[in-house]
């Protein structure tokens, strides 16, 4: 069985690397939450009043929303007021130690509070790898501009490839540009840090939601780029290949992912028809793309009174791809999902695994989210902290320990 292991103490390709983690709500949170399932020391600053997706449920698990429970595992949490002089004196003792820093202030602000990479950052902490997520970036004609999730899938073109003529343009289901920045900014700051090793130097990244959601327009981009034709939303159907769509059979739905004619020809051979393949008007992957309709009516009358679960996996089982359309609870208790180490649990906890499975340093679980503030004077202390100056910053406002109301 491979999976994501529950344990203490160092571990991961990533152990001994220092993350300080200024991020809040999606992108940057899962970036972290990448390297912290892989060894990393994920310090969590978050501000007085905390990270927002604390509050966006239901669910809710002691007082935490599930939203933020599924992004901040296996980090600790230090609660801070940088816009205080000396909230940003913490940080710059926190960042003497430190490998990462990881941040989705709107563009400006760390120069705004002193703190900019090319003025400061760089030259005090010269080997600090230093990653900004924004919306679109601090230049350019939407330089500086906030960017939400749904509002860039909208601007970037992911909305209008999605959906169906009948729909309109339609918001993907899950936020894949918050999770898609996240999973490049990771790679980002991965491939920074073997550079680093090489020169010596860290070196500022800067990520935005609009670059990765365009990055993510294939093969839509590329169809254009080649035809000088819209792309248009087709729904299920795959805009290249034909069958690859989704198809109504008697026990529930299926996708049919069939890539190539001899694939098809198997297909056909499985659901009782291989002369379906030698008919003129479906022998080619491209004739295929030309009678669609014609095509899908023939497979739906094949698959009418099919038990979907059963023929998908009859179909794999001879090299096929396809799927039974299933719901989320149905996933997460799949056998599959657990013998993948997919659903990761520990006490009260339940998550999703890490879907990177090394063969000597597997990602493990250490640590379930952090309750608000709950390590900042642990962090503290292994910064060098005395115990008066922690009980004076939290005297004076700087260290929080529950959340400000407002």
């Amino acid at each position: 069985m491979t999976g994501m292991q529950t344990t203490d103490g160092p571990f991961g390709a990533l152990a001994g690397l220092k993350v300080i983690d200024l991020t809040r709500v999606l992108g940057g949170p899962y970036c972290t939450q990448i390297l912290g399932d892989h060894g990393a020391d994920v310090i969590k600053v978050e501000p007085p009043q905390g990270d927002e997706t604390r509050d966006w449920g239901p669910p809710f698990h002691e007082g935490d929303a599930s939203y933020f429970i599924g992004v901040n595992r296996n980090k600790r949490s230090l609660a801070l007021d940088l816009a205080r002089e000396e909230g940003r004196a913490v940080l710059l003792r926190l960042l003497e130690r430190a490998d990462v820093l990881v941040e989705n202030f709107k563009a400006g602000s760390m120069e705004k509070w002193g703190l900019g990479y090319e003025a400061v950052l760089g030259r005090r902490f010269p080997r600090l790898v230093h990653c900004r997520i924004t919306g679109f970036g601090a230049d350019g004609p939407f330089g500086g501009f906030p960017g939400y999730d749904a509002a860039v899938q909208a601007a970037c073109g992911l909305m209008s490839i999605n959906g169906t003529p009948g729909t309109g343009a339609l918001r993907l289901g899950n936020p894949i540009v918050d999770l898609g920045t996240g999973l490049y900014s990771a790679l980002a700051i991965l491939m920074a840090l073997h550079e680093r090793a090489r020169s010596g130097f860290g070196q500022f990244i800067d990520m935005t939601l609009y670059d990765c959601g365009v990055s993510l327009l294939h093969p839509h981009a590329a169809n254009w780029f080649l035809s000088g034709k819209r792309p248009v939303a087709t729904g299920n159907a795959h805009p290249n290949i034909t069958p690859y769509d989704k198809f109504p059979t008697r026990t529930c739905e299926i996708f049919l992912a069939i890539g190539n004619d001899r694939a098809f020809l198997r297909v056909c051979e499985a659901l009782g028809r291989p002369g379906l393949a030698e008919d003129a008007r479906f022998r080619t992957n491209k004739d295929r793309n030309l009678n669609r309709e014609a095509l899908r009516a023939e497979l739906e009358a094949l698959l009418a009174g099919e038990d979907g679960e059963a023929l998908c996996e009859r179909l794999m089982r001879k090299g096929l791809p396809a799927g039974p359309v299933r719901h989320v609870d149905e996933v997460m208790t799949h056998p599959h999902t657990r013998h993948r180490g997919m659903a990761a649990e520990r006490g009260a906890y339940k998550g999703t695994g890490t879907p990177i499975k090394f063969s000597r340093t597997p990602g493990r679980l250490r640590r379930t989210p952090p309750g608000f503030g709950a390590d900042g004077r642990a962090v503290l202390e292994e910064a060098g902290f005395s115990q008066a100056e922690i009980e004076g910053l939290r005297a004076g406002g700087v260290l929080w320990e529950s959340r400000r109301k407002g």
